[in-house]
């Protein structure tokens, strides 16, 4: 499981919104004072907002502003790329294989290229179909793995 620290943004029933910051490679690579690529990262870090289901805690133990862990299982990350990445593109392929002709010519070929978008479309309907079917699995979900009892108020006063 990849544990991630977040704070949350905002609260729902069954889940929370946690923001976390976005992390590279750059962190843990031996070139890292000698490489443009990691002042970069550094200067363009992101937050993102995630939604992470409450799994055993309850709402009412939960503040905004809280330091939280979330954990998300390890065969989501990859079953997820996958899904997202390989099905529209399998999607494009298939359909402008079935629209295209052997026959070469400029019609013809934009009749494949609007095969390959129809199917690409219709790839994107399916993994958007699919994520909507497992929105609160918690075995397909981010889960709230810890909460900060204790806050910090004043981290940087020593």
């Amino acid at each position: 499981m990849i544990l991630e620290p977040g704070i949350v943004v905002s609260k729902a029933a069954h889940s929370v919104m946690v923001e976390t910051i976005q992390k590279t490679t750059c962190d843990s690579c031996a070139a890292q004072p000698g490489c443009g690529h990691s002042v970069l990262s550094k200067l363009t870090s992101s937050s993102v907002q995630i939604r992470v289901l409450l799994g055993d805690f309850d709402a009412n133990e939960i503040r905004l502003g809280q330091s939280v862990t979330i954990g998300i299982p390890d065969h989501v990350v990859v079953k997820g790329s996958l899904l997202v990445y390989l099905v529209p593109l399998t999607g494009a392929l298939l359909g402008a294989w079935l629209m295209g002709s052997p026959v070469k010519s400029p019609e013809l070929d934009l009749i494949s290229v609007l095969g390959a978008f129809v199917g690409l479309v219709c790839g994107g309907m399916f993994v958007h179909l699919r994520s909507q079917k497992n929105d609160n699995n918690a075995e397909n979900n981010p889960i709230l793995c810890d909460i900060d009892k204790n806050p910090r108020m004043f981290e940087g006063i020593s």
